[in-house]
């Protein structure tokens, strides 16, 4: 038991600073398009990277935050922002790839939100919340501080799919289903309906003006 504690541990520390790294990319893209020096551009990587995870710890009373407490979550976001900021013009012509490395990140910080927040006993109904949060919390405040509509307000399902793959983790838990499996699973519906959603152009409906 002890060792698949440590094996389930293990893996979501790789999760979230895979997630960290990937949203600390956006971050820094959106400081170069902005055209921030190169201290926005970290400043913008970090906050894109770990704000969601800072604000679900400070909620369920984790603290210190771990992005703030473990300094590999400041070195990888720094790593993203200094990589983005040296191949910038190589990285934002992949375009596509920069937007699946998104849908990426997303799921990943929503399976792990969603996980840390059971481990504190939350109800499903908040954890399911909790993880949604941690998904999309950091590029909300990324955008706020670029002086732009949060794209989970406007862009094509984005904070739905967090809420569908927080759902699965926070349901395979109360199905006692392996721990590993609800996370891959929730992460993979996540990502594709992102996915998904970019590529077929799906929105909420939104009201009409005239």
């Amino acid at each position: 038991m002890p060792d698949e504690l440590t094996m389930v541990s293990t893996f979501l520390e790789f999760l979230d600073l895979s997630g960290t790294f990937v949203f600390a990319l956006s971050g820094a893209l959106a400081g170069a398009r902005y055209r921030l020096d190169i201290f926005g551009m970290l400043v913008l990587s970090f906050v894109a990277a770990v704000a969601g995870g800072i604000i679900r710890d400070v909620l369920i009373g984790a603290t210190p935050p771990a992005a703030i407490d473990d300094w590999r979550y400041l070195a990888v976001s720094v790593a993203a922002g200094l990589i983005t900021f040296r191949w910038y013009a190589r990285i934002n012509r992949l375009r596509s790839a920069v937007l699946t490395f998104d849908a990426i990140g997303l799921a990943l910080f929503t399976v792990t939100g969603a996980s840390k927040a059971l481990s504190f006993d939350l109800d499903p109904a908040g954890a399911v919340l909790l993880g949604m949060l941690t998904g999309i919390g950091g590029g909300m405040l990324c955008d706020l501080l670029v002086s732009e509509t949060p794209a989970v307000l406007r862009s094509e399902l984005y904070a739905v799919a967090a809420l569908a793959g927080a759902s699965i983790v926070v349901l395979g838990d109360r199905l006692d289903i392996t721990h590993s499996a609800a996370l891959l699973t929730g992460a993979a519906v996540c990502f594709t309906l992102r996915i998904l959603a970019i590529r077929r152009g799906w929105n909420l409906p939104a009201p009409r003006l005239e």
